[in-house]
């Protein structure tokens, strides 16, 4: 069977909407290899989300978890991870609701807010990086 035409033989998995399977884990390594799997667009994107993330909150730590980059001040609490669907790419912050300003999408959580990128939006670094730097001062989610 070959791979779907985005996607290189011997890359993971991708599930619905093109979000890489990679196996859960721990650091820096996991996280770099679901964004050297994401398609296309995206993958540029979760480059330039996770560089961000760095840059904001030096030392972060990172997962894999669900198929998805989770980021936290340490290791089980988090407050931010990003997720890909067909048409965007989903940033959710999981104590979204007392960021200032809020972020646009809410959530069937009731602290979850989300922000949705999609291909060429222009998003503003210093709103972004504003967001993630409160995020990472709230007491983060346990997952």
């Amino acid at each position: 069977m070959s791979a779907p035409p985005d996607q290189a033989p011997g890359e993971p998995k991708r599930l619905s909407g093109g979000n890489p399977q990679i196996a859960k884990g721990y650091g820096d390594a996991p996280v770099q290899a679901y964004i050297a799997a994401m398609p296309g667009w995206k993958r540029n994107t979760g480059a330039w989300l996770d560089e961000l993330i760095e840059a904001t909150v030096p030392g972060v730590c990172k997962a894999v978890k669900w198929n998805s980059p989770f980021y936290g001040v340490e290791k089980g609490s988090w407050f931010l991870s990003f997720h890909v669907f067909a048409r965007y790419v989903k940033v959710a912050f999981f104590r979204g609701t007392l960021l200032d300003p809020v972020p646009p999408v809410a959530s069937k959580s009731r602290d979850t807010r989300y922000f949705h990128l999609h291909e060429g939006d222009i998003l503003d670094e210093a709103l972004f990086t504003a967001w993630v730097k409160q995020a990472s001062r709230l007491p983060g989610e346990s997952m």
